[in-house]
């Protein structure tokens, strides 16, 4: 059995991770592929508790570091009891964000040490990276306002908009330093002209599969 690929969804909010990445799953499903749909902060009990720490609304203020550390500790349970289990037994993991949206979060957002998040990633999942990372870029306040417009906001969504304009950057930046890695799909548009790009990505990712 051969070994599962990873793939990463990555985007600020109001991109329309949640209704691409069950695009993504049932295409790929339609083909034969196996596919383990999960999320991050989150995808088991531990690493689920883990994220309501960090996405409710508190009067005591969450230190940029307690952060970073939360999304680790969410992330190393995550990987441990599903990720890697889901890849050994030659599933395709589609993951609604990983280590990249701490890195565009927590260091282009909040200015943490890039160096700092390179490490604990390091220490994390060293023998780990996705196969494929799928960006869906929309301009800030576009995305924003559609996670606005969706009603309640979590702890994070709440951050003014040049935060968001931060990250955005930030997502930017590593898609360009890593070209072979990130396929940018345009999410300020249709959404039928967005799965249609997103559908040559993972036509692409098939034929890779099968060399």
């Amino acid at each position: 059995m051969s070994h599962g690929k990873f793939i990463t969804f990555e985007g600020i909010e109001g991109v329309g991770k949640t209704t691409n990445i069950d695009f993504a799953k049932a295409w790929l499903e339609d083909r034969g592929i196996t596919c383990h749909l999960t999320r991050e902060p989150g995808g088991t009990p531990l690493a689920e508790e883990i994220r309501q720490l960090l996405l409710v609304h508190r009067d005591e203020k969450v230190s940029p570091l307690c952060e970073m550390l939360l999304f680790f500790a969410s992330r190393a349970q995550h990987l441990a009891e599903r990720i890697k289990p889901a890849l050994d037994r030659g599933e395709w993991v589609i993951c609604s964000r990983f280590t990249d949206a701490t890195m565009a979060y927590q260091c282009y957002g909040r200015g943490m040490d890039l160096q700092m998040v390179q490490q604990l990633a390091q220490i994390t999942h060293a023998d780990l990276m996705p196969d494929t990372t799928i960006l869906l870029d929309a301009p800030a306040e576009v995305g924003m306002q559609r996670a606005w417009d969706r009603g309640e906001t979590d702890r994070i969504e709440q951050e003014k908009i040049d935060f968001f304009q931060r990250v955005r950057e930030g997502y930017l930046k590593m898609a360009q330093q890593e070209p072979n890695r990130y396929q940018t799909v345009n999410a300020d548009q249709p959404l039928l002209d967005v799965q249609i790009d997103l559908a040559k990505t993972l036509e692409s990712l098939i034929q890779e599969h099968l060399i």
